[in-house]
């Protein structure tokens, strides 16, 4: 395989093969009972292999709506429209998942996609069961909702539509300004206090942002997004998430303050993560494009972690320990306060929720 290099991680990808991709290599899943290394023998007996294309299959789950108990996190509920995720990010926590399914959580992850077309309707249906409490439903804490498929597949839609009719609450993380498309059904749901929005912006530099999430909207276009939805009346924030020492984590100050003149009223952050196969994967991204960086970030990740590229322990997963993890802990909460960001929690109703009607009751005999 022409320019491919043997490194920790198995065998990186042919840069034509991987064009618009974030991660270089596509190791086997950890589930998987072999691993399979591609290379040349010198005999040039090699094929010339087709370049990584989306690829879209159909997922038919039984439930939509997963539940979580983890205290690192604000909501216990959250939906998937997507397994997987086209914008590509090499940093995604995510990635993981894939080795569920038997795939790579490198460039398949980012090119073999799962959406599930039934969400809607199976959304409804546990809605009306009897007994459902509804609560902040989050979307977008996996894979994003907007990524480039859902302009065909409009499952994201279909969802907020039901939404809107039961009056159930929704909060949405997404680094697309696809969300805009929705801006119709948000409003309205706004206006009731059941919607809410956050923007996550990990760079302003467009260079480093190309190829680190490669699919996803500009850092520009995100600001133009932040702004279209709070001159919509609709709550929104900005998630400086991932901050990655020593390569973005100088932006902070320059990310709250253009989100805070585009109108977002709420700001959160969270520490580079490097769970599983991400950490071989976002290393290799490094090397890559940025080799020169690369002693000094994974240092200050390590400083952080314990010593480790990753430390899972809740309360410590989401903002790192040690001294740096505490400065950056500090800078941002001073620039939030300066900006006026976080006065008020756009907290979400949930007294509005209509439950289904009973249908096809048997009736009593008497």
């Amino acid at each position: 395989m022409a320019n491919a290099i043997i490194d920790e991680s198995g065998v990186r990808i042919d840069g034509e093969r991987r064009r618009g991709r974030a991660a270089g290599i596509n190791p086997s899943g950890r589930f998987e009972p072999v691993t399979r290394h591609v290379f040349d023998d010198g005999w040039s007996t090699l094929e010339e292999l087709p370049p990584f294309k989306t690829e879209v299959q159909t997922e038919k789950p039984r439930t939509i709506i997963t539940r979580n108990s983890s205290p690192d996190i604000s909501f216990d509920r959250s939906i998937n429209p997507y397994r997987g995720c086209e914008h590509g990010c090499v940093y995604c926590f995510a990635r993981p998942t894939h080795s569920y399914m038997g795939m790579s959580p490198g460039l398949d992850f980012e090119s073999r996609l799962f959406a599930k077309p039934d969400a809607a309707r199976l959304l409804d249906k546990e809605l009306s069961r009897d007994g459902y409490q509804p609560r902040t439903i989050a979307i977008g804490t996996n894979t994003d909702p907007y990524q480039p498929i859902e302009k065909q597949w409009r499952i994201m839609r279909e969802i907020l539509e039901v939404l809107e009719a039961r009056k159930h609450p929704v909060g949405i993380v997404t680094k697309s300004a696809l969300v805009v498309r929705d801006i119709d059904i948000l409003s309205r749901m706004a206006e009731q206090g059941l919607a809410k929005v956050a923007l996550s912006v990990t760079t302003m530099d467009r260079m480093i942002a190309r190829t680190m999430e490669p699919r996803a909207a500009t850092p520009t276009r995100r600001l133009e997004a932040i702004r279209q939805l709070s001159d919509a009346g609709i709550p929104v924030g900005v998630m400086v998430a991932p901050i990655i020492p020593g390569l973005t984590d100088s932006e902070i100050e320059r990310i709250l303050d253009s989100a805070r003149a585009a109108g977002a009223g709420e700001a959160g952050y969270v520490i580079l993560r490097l769970p599983l196969e991400v950490s071989p994967i976002f290393k290799d991204w490094l090397l890559r494009h940025y080799p020169d960086r690369y002693r000094h970030v994974m240092s200050l990740i390590r400083s952080m972690r314990d010593g480790k590229d990753y430390d899972s322990e809740w309360g410590k997963r989401m903002k790192g320990t040690g001294p740096y993890a505490w400065q950056i802990g500090r800078r941002f909460e001073i620039t939030a306060r300066k900006l006026g960001l976080n006065l008020r929690e756009a907290s979400l109703r949930t007294d509005l929720f209509v439950a289904a009607e009973k249908r096809n009751e048997q009736l009593v005999l008497l």
